[in-house]
């Protein structure tokens, strides 16, 4: 992107100026009662965002941050599954790779191990359901979709780990989460610098879409990276700013859930931020969030429940208005 660009997608308009990029983004319409309809390729089908998705956690790992997600035995893979979709997820995502600080790196050869344990259950059980993998390896992703049918690959360095990751993406033709990271997960927490996190993460981003596109990648979704390469502070700037990645007019997914911006700002632990990440999941949603990646789906689905009703109060408000 230029240092100075106009747009106007959709109903919205964008002015990127200054030195990073900053972003001014001024909506003629509310969020809440926006039309625009957001879509993605599931299976040859197009899956829309009208009512925001919910996707449920499965880490087939020993040492995630949070202790309570940890699944590594089949039960207990069958068990979280089995949960998050009577729970009324629309998504599953899995990973066998920590990528909290300081996490031990593993092998190729083990994170597929512990991926296609999780997989081999829930397309045996649930052959339905849309599933993502966690992977920053072309080659995991590869086998997952050949092998297992799986939707949507979920890159947390958004192809900078993996030079073959982009070019799997566009050959396998598959759904794509592109996040937004610095370094790696060993060294990013010591990269946390910006000019303005909001407009450059969205610089960032915006150059990779296009990039993408050009290889053609269709079907991105677009993360910021909440806890990647970010201080609190800024993983709080760049909530409050949300709604300015909608102008790239993607999918945008929101992983909130259980982080250090929640249970350190209430001085708490992981295991005790239930309750942080429903209330910073419905701002999030409320700024236009798409998808919501959380280790508890039931709250999540009721968050969304209610604010579909608000949605309607809105529009019915505006049609008598």
């Amino acid at each position: 992107m230029g240092e100075s660009r106009s747009l106007e997608p959709g109903k919205g308009s964008v002015c990127l100026s200054g030195p990073s990029g900053g972003v001014k983004l001024k909506y003629m319409e509310d969020i809440m009662t926006t039309t625009t309809v957001k879509t993605i390729n599931i299976r040859g089908a197009l899956r829309d965002f009208r009512r925001p998705w919910v996707m449920g956690i499965v880490n087939v790992t020993p040492d995630s941050f949070y202790a309570g997600s940890r699944t590594q035995c089949v039960d207990d893979i069958r068990a979280r599954v089995g949960r998050h979709v009577a729970d009324g997820a629309d998504c599953i995502d899995i990973g066998g790779y920590s990528s909290r600080p300081g996490a031990d790196d593993i092998s190729e050869d083990e994170e597929w191990r512990r991926v296609a344990t999780a997989l081999e259950v829930v397309r045996g059980d649930w052959p339905d359901v849309v599933v993502s993998v966690d992977t920053f390896r072309a080659d995991v992703a590869r086998k997952a979709v050949e092998q297992y049918g799986v939707d949507i690959i979920n890159d947390i360095s958004g192809g900078d780990l993996c030079p073959k990751m982009w070019e799997t993406i566009a050959d396998l033709r598959v759904a794509y989460v592109l996040m937004h990271m610095k370094g790696t997960p060993a060294t990013m927490q010591g990269l946390a610098s910006y000019d303005d996190v909001a407009a450059d993460v969205l610089s960032d981003l915006a150059s990779k879409v296009a990039r993408l596109r050009a290889m053609g990648v269709d079907d991105i979704i677009i993360d910021p990276g909440f806890g990647f390469a970010k201080t609190i502070d800024q993983n709080y700037r760049l909530l409050s700013e949300l709604e300015c990645f909608q102008v790239l007019g993607l999918p945008v997914l929101a992983g909130l859930s259980h982080k250090s911006m929640i249970w350190k700002t209430l001085d708490t632990t992981p295991d005790k931020a239930a309750e942080g990440t429903v209330a910073l999941d419905t701002v999030a949603l409320m700024k236009g969030a798409d998808i919501v990646r959380v280790h508890e789906v039931a709250p999540a689905v009721e968050t969304v429940t209610l604010l579909m009703k608000m949605r309607e109060a809105s529009l019915c408000n505006g049609a008598n208005g």
